[in-house]
């Protein structure tokens, strides 16, 4: 056992003399905004499904498609698990990106490391940034440490190690273990330091303890000004270091809205809440879709289908404290669940919704007024039941947010002065004049208006 933790101890400490070797960390005030990475304030996340992104699966063939994401707006791309995968009671053919077998090794199915390192700095030479997934919370069924370190992992009545959760494909480690955790770092620097990612996002972060995050995430930052993101919603996350957490609570509103199950002003209600529980520095990352809901949950063609997801899909792009998501195959769309643990390419032809989505990415990009921490002001057009409005304000920039969130026409009046004048439509690309007068918006209708500084 001492003989482990001094192993992982020794690891962590060459990885970071390794590092510094290399370059040298600088964060001044001016990388950090509200004590997050000033770059993901404006900027937004793509998740990207390798294994399903095109007819080879590879990281080499992911990268055609770097240009054309740039061009729609993308900041930040989020990879899925990047990890070979345990074939010890797989799931599927290709079976679960979770079941991780080799934490610190690249899954063959996607390429070569030399293929990640080589991404990783194509992608930052286009002014974009890399997270990947990272699965702490449990192992696959055949995972390296078995063998190796037994006692990394929770035992069942048996003794054997136990399953994490109802995944049959994985195993629980234990969190009670300081070399496990030691390692667990170790490997999550390896990546860090050796293919100069820009941040992880944590699987089943809420299933890990408060200690380990506040161990973990300062060791990480100390090495590079990275993005935190924790699959999860519980207050302990962002107060144990965490950059954004996910905004279960909002996206299961939005849903019921969408159904006509609650009005628009429930929205309200959440926004709220989570003024009132979550640290006020809280990013949460707010989306429409992501693998889990489309694969399981028939989100965005479900939950939010045809003109439904608009109107949401801008909610979640300006809406107060949020960075927002958008998931592979959303952009064209793909209107059905892409299978999880088989190949199940998505075909890429029409783009209908690239357009749509470069318009906000680049808008958020480009006003200050969409930033995380930008002011938000609810305003009230018409039918509380159905219109929902908000001014976002930073630096001089002005945003004005109308959304119809029901499926029939309304009926808009501004009464806010401030409201008035010959703001910018960002979608029709035209100065329109609002004044007092009543005007109506289309059933599942969304406007934006830009209020360009003075000159």
């Amino acid at each position: 056992m001492y003989k482990v933790f001094v192993f992982s101890m020794l690891q962590i400490f060459l990885i970071n003399c390794v590092f510094s070797q290399n370059r040298t960390l600088v964060v001044s005030k001016s990388d950090m905004v509200d004590g997050h990475p000033a770059w993901i304030m404006q900027g937004n996340i793509y998740e990207v499904n390798v294994r399903q992104y095109t007819k080879e699966g590879t990281l080499n063939a992911f990268a055609k498609s770097l240009d054309r994401l740039k061009q729609m707006g993308v900041q930040t791309l989020w990879f899925m698990p990047l990890s070979p995968i345990s074939k010890v009671d797989r799931k599927g053919t290709l079976g679960s990106y979770y079941a991780v077998s080799d934490y610190t090794a690249l899954n063959p199915e996607f390429g070569t490391m030399s293929d990640w390192i080589q991404l990783v700095k194509t992608i930052h030479n286009k002014g974009m940034k890399v997270i990947i997934d990272w699965v702490p919370n449990h192992t696959g069924a055949d995972n390296r440490w078995l063998t190796e370190h037994p006692d990394f992992f929770v035992k069942d009545s048996l003794g054997k190690a136990a399953m994490a959760k109802d995944w049959a494909d994985t195993r629980q480690l234990n969190y009670n273990n300081p070399e496990m955790e030691d390692s667990m770092i170790a490997s999550m620097n390896f990546w860090l330091v050796n293919t100069d990612i820009d941040g992880f996002r944590c699987d089943v972060a809420w299933n890990v303890p408060a200690s380990f995050w506040k161990l973990c995430i300062p060791r990480l930052k100390s090495i590079k000004n990275i993005f935190m993101l924790a699959e999860g919603d519980s207050t302990y996350l962002p107060e144990s270091g965490f950059d954004a957490v996910y905004p279960w609570h909002m996206f299961h509103m939005m849903e019921k809205v969408a159904k006509g199950e609650r009005p628009a002003f429930a929205l309200d209600s959440i926004v709220q809440n989570n003024k009132n529980v979550y640290p006020s520095n809280t990013i949460q990352m707010y989306f429409t879709s992501n693998h889990d809901e489309n694969s399981w949950n028939k989100a965005d063609y479900g939950s939010f289908p045809g003109p439904v997801h608009a109107p949401f899909a801008v909610f979640t792009q300006t809406i107060t404290g949020s960075v927002p998501l958008i998931y592979s195959g959303q952009e064209e769309p793909v209107l059905r669940p892409i299978a999880f643990f088989d190949k199940d390419p998505i075909v890429f032809e029409k783009y209908k919704r690239a357009k749509f989505y470069h318009t906000l990415l680049n808008l958020r990009k480009n006003n200050s007024a969409l930033a995380a921490n930008a002011s938000f002001r609810k305003v009230q057009v018409g039918d509380v039941k159905s219109l929902y409005a908000f001014v976002r304000e930073k630096n001089g920039n002005k945003i004005f947010v109308i959304l119809n969130l029901s499926g029939k026409e309304k009926t808009v009046t501004i009464r806010d002065k401030t409201l008035m004048g010959n703001p910018y439509n960002v979608f029709s690309g035209k100065n329109e004049p609002l004044t007092g007068m009543p005007w109506k918006i289309e059933p599942w209708g969304y406007v934006i208006y830009n209020f360009l500084p003075a000159k």
